[in-house]
């Protein structure tokens, strides 16, 4: 079954290319509804035609609450079967996380639950890892903190800054959320009472992805 997939991103949206390009080659069963933003300037909404784009300034709202009602009003109206954080820079609120309760993805630059929020590759370059890499996370209203469903990861190399690290994660990133997003297309992927559940069974660690040492 074609699944539909509500975005949020506040960047370039290079995941969303690669999801938009899976779709393209047929190995993504998959239709993205909408793309939302906080940043109308956002190069990801340039990715979808203009039909699909939604962006508001939070600042143009009374307080935090009201630009999550209506962001979430909007992504509602996509009637979305999984709503796929890719680069979405705030928190979302409990309201907005229980109104697609179990259906909000996110990736994150971080072996989880090592370096939430920002800055994780020059914070894992400080701490000496020999590891890092990406994760994709059910959301909640904590920041980062829900449960982990798959996880990637690359050596940290004595040569790299934190640029260098950002833009080798990268390439581990598409691969891991495409894999995951193939789980969710499948209907094998779940969450429930806090844990994420794989062709109905709790997740105790993460799925790996094969490492990639470069």
């Amino acid at each position: 079954m074609t699944i539909r997939l509500a975005i949020l991103a506040s960047g370039r949206g290079s995941n969303l290319q690669a999801i938009l390009d899976a779709i393209a080659a047929g190995t993504l069963d998959a239709r993205v509804v909408g793309v939302f933003s906080d940043r109308p300037d956002a190069q990801a909404l340039q990715r979808v035609p203009e039909a699909l784009r939604w962006s508001r300034t939070p600042k143009s709202f009374a307080n935090r609450a009201a630009f999550d009602a209506a962001l979430a009003d909007a992504v509602a109206a996509s009637a979305p079967d999984w709503v796929v954080c890719v680069g979405y820079m705030r928190i979302l609120g409990a309201a907005f996380v229980q109104r697609f309760h179990g259906r909000v993805l996110n990736i994150h630059p971080s072996l989880l639950p090592k370096y939430k929020g920002l800055h994780t590759h020059q914070r894992a370059l400080e701490a000496g890892d020999a590891w890092h890499g990406a994760s994709v996370h059910f959301v909640v209203p904590e920041l980062d903190a829900g449960a982990v469903i798959a996880q990637a990861r690359i050596a940290v190399e004595p040569t790299d800054d934190a640029d260098a690290l950002a833009a080798r994660v990268l390439t581990v990133e598409h691969p891991l959320l495409l894999h995951v997003l193939g789980l969710a297309t499948a209907g094998r992927l779940a969450e429930s009472a806090g844990h994420a559940l794989v062709d109905g069974q709790r997740l105790y660690t993460p799925l790996p992805l094969p490492l990639n040492p470069t």
